[in-house]
């Protein structure tokens, strides 16, 4: 099964105080293009999801976002007790020289020492960052997943709508099948006046030359090859669509091919009704060619 190169998927989940919510998105784009916006202060992370992800998907442009965090605070705060030692040791001091001096000094409050710098410090708290990787990485293949299923369930649509437009330019090959042959004597009568018009004028001209033009005004207006192209290139298209995968490359490379043809047969045309048809040709093509431009 194809699956197209845009997809959407989302999921969240929590551990312990931690939380979190992944969002992947894909846009069409030549190659694989893997941008992943996730905390870095998570060690190994985002090379075990590189990893999955380029296991799992073969081209388009990947955005993965993930965004963590934690219900608990950052830290909690404790005395610093050796500092308040040495802070009422100097308030004891301070006192008792202002006692000597008869000098009269408010009463200390605990509320005043507690904003002195140095009485109060921070303190980090311990928290598990190789569980949080471990839950982030099992949970991860799940959203994968996923992402992957909703590209295959767009893939089913362009798949549907490529094989209708292979019917169509089968079903435009065939009518032109049928126009080259019916102005077969109308090809006839044009070939015998061009090659009179080149007896005439041979006088005097090479004979391998001559053959060499003779050649060329039948290859002109023969279009049986351009036909048969087209129905290999039909039958090849279908078969790459039947093998799934990771073929979106090959099907654009193939719609290079359906496209010389088409124009090569509007060159060879030389009649207004198999030149309408080798228009409709190029215009079915060009439209497949943009739905094969999402194809993975």
């Amino acid at each position: 099964m194809i699956r197209s190169m845009t997809g959407f998927a989302s999921a969240s989940g929590t551990q312990d105080s931690w939380s979190w919510s992944w969002e992947l998105r894909a846009v069409n784009g030549k190659g694989l293009d893997l941008r992943l916006r996730i905390p870095d202060w998570i060690e190994g992370l985002e090379v075990a999801l590189r990893k999955q992800m380029t296991a799992d998907v073969a081209r388009g442009n990947i955005t993965c976002n993930l965004r963590i965090s934690s219900t608990e605070s950052a830290g909690s705060q404790q005395v610093n007790t050796a500092h308040v030692d040495a802070l009422l040791d100097a308030l004891h001091e301070i006192e008792t020289r202002a006692m000597d001096a008869d000098v009269s000094l408010a009463p200390s409050r605990a509320s005043d020492i507690l904003t002195m710098r140095g009485v109060l410090e921070q303190t980090d708290q311990v928290q598990d960052i190789d569980g949080l990787r471990e839950a982030l990485l099992s949970e991860f293949p799940a959203v994968l997943s996923d992402f992957n299923a909703m590209r295959r369930q767009e893939g089913e649509v362009l798949a549907e709508i490529m094989q209708n437009q292979l019917g169509e330019i089968e079903s435009l090959a065939a009518q032109a099948a049928r126009l080259a042959n019916d102005r077969k004597e109308d090809t006839a009568a044009n070939l015998r006046r061009n090659l009179a018009r080149v007896l005439d004028n041979s006088e005097g001209a090479d004979a391998d030359r001559v053959v060499q033009e003779l050649a060329l005004i039948a290859v002109k207006a023969d279009v049986t090859e351009e036909i048969d192209r087209l129905a290999a290139h039909v039958a090849a298209a279908r078969a790459l669509i039947e093998q799934g995968g990771p073929v979106g490359r090959k099907l654009d490379f193939l719609m290079q091919e359906f496209n010389r043809e088409a124009n090569t047969l509007c060159s060879k045309a030389q009649s207004t009704e198999l030149t309408t048809v080798g228009l409709a040709l190029k215009a079915v093509i060009d439209q497949m060619r943009e739905q094969v431009q999402n194809v993975e």
